[in-house]
């Protein structure tokens, strides 16, 4: 009886569009922003902040941006990670080139960059849909990727490609310590998580979802499937291009082209398909799983195994049980973590009864 709901009634539509419709639900969200903004940075360290709570912020930014175009879209793509690139160079590129440009207009136009090239690259999806359009945009991984590395003129004529972070400044207040890259990287997350929540619970959301569901349905209600698609691949480029900025910028601190490579637009998949489709929430869970399991394993397998497996074979071992028990993981509960969070917390309503 923890979690009840009893009183708590939705009698006008507004309150159905709410974020959290229970108050409980509420009460724990700002008590985490309280915990995140004021209680992190006070006791965290700079193992904590630069190896943890930055990629986890990043990466579920990433994983949201793609969930927006695959989850809710149902537009499936493996060009995350070229999509992130652009953003990086692009935010780079503004912040060089125009004098005086605030950090926060270089990260918008990054994204914004970001978004028109994954119109272009979302033009095939009007077309062709599946497997054939994940091929499409496989495309852009390599695209990008050959873009950034032949002409320099992208990296300020780095030799090594290399790009490096601009003055980490907002407002005059140097945001270059770990603290402070794990503030601003947090904002960016909490507003542009936010805005992806208004968007999938408004009509462009109910549209990506008709789409998603039944494209030629969605076409006989009126429904423009051509603009809808090219908008999720808009929107979720995005979103992708800020993460890659801040993956750039606030996580890494010098990144070249290779940085984006197609195994991180398969770890940006993994984490929506372990976090769940079609969930914020998911993107956060996949998230912390991906960064947080692989550390829990070495430290298992350095204390547990050592001595046991020559040094050099136990990367691959733990390669070997991480892709074991992702396929085991999927194979029980297919809908992410995200349904686990649902489930428990349909065990609260009823607790201590179970049904």
């Amino acid at each position: 009886m923890l979690y009840k709901e009893a009183g708590q009634f939705i009698t006008e539509y507004r309150l159905d569009k709410r974020f959290f419709r229970l108050k409980q639900e509420r009460w724990a969200f700002a008590a985490l922003l309280a915990f995140a903004y004021l209680v992190v940075p006070a006791i965290g360290n700079d193992y904590w902040f630069s190896a943890i709570l930055i990629p986890v912020l990043v990466l579920s930014l990433a994983g949201l941006g793609l969930n927006l175009l695959t989850g809710y879209a149902g537009q499936l793509s493996l060009g995350s990670a070229a999509f992130m690139a652009v953003g990086a160079f692009a935010t780079y590129n503004f912040h060089l080139r125009i004098e005086g440009l605030p950090l926060i207009a270089s990260l918008i136009l990054g994204g914004l960059t970001a978004g028109g090239v994954g119109l272009v690259f979302g033009l095939p999806s009007l077309r062709i849909k599946g497997f054939y359009l994940i091929v499409a945009t496989l495309a852009a991984q390599f695209f990008v990727q050959w873009v950034f590395t032949t002409f320099s003129w992208f990296s300020n004529n780095s030799s090594s490609g290399v790009i490096t972070a601009p003055p980490l400044q907002i407002l005059g207040t140097d945001l270059s310590t770990p603290a402070g890259r794990y503030l601003l990287t947090l904002t960016v997350v909490v507003a542009l998580g936010w805005l992806a929540k208004t968007i999938v619970s408004g009509e462009l959301g109910r549209k990506w979802m008709a789409v998603r569901d039944m494209d030629t349905a969605a076409a006989v209600i009126g429904i423009s499937v051509p603009k809808t698609k090219l908008l999720a691949f808009a929107i979720s480029s995005f979103y992708l291009g800020v993460a890659g900025a801040l993956w750039a910028f606030t996580y890494l601190g010098t990144v070249e082209p290779h940085g984006f490579d197609l195994s991180r637009s398969f770890q940006i998949l993994f984490i929506i398909i372990i976090g769940g489709m079609g969930s914020i929430l998911g993107n956060f869970l996949g998230a912390a799983f991906i960064v947080l399991f692989p550390i829990l394993l070495s430290n298992l397998t350095s204390s547990l195994l050592a001595g046991a497996i020559d040094p050099g074979q136990l990367e691959n071992f733990q390669k070997m049980i991480f892709g074991a028990l992702i396929i085991f993981f999927l194979i029980k509960e297919p809908n992410g973590l995200a349904k686990v969070w649902q489930t428990a917390k349909q065990r609260l309503r009823v607790w201590p009864l179970r049904f």
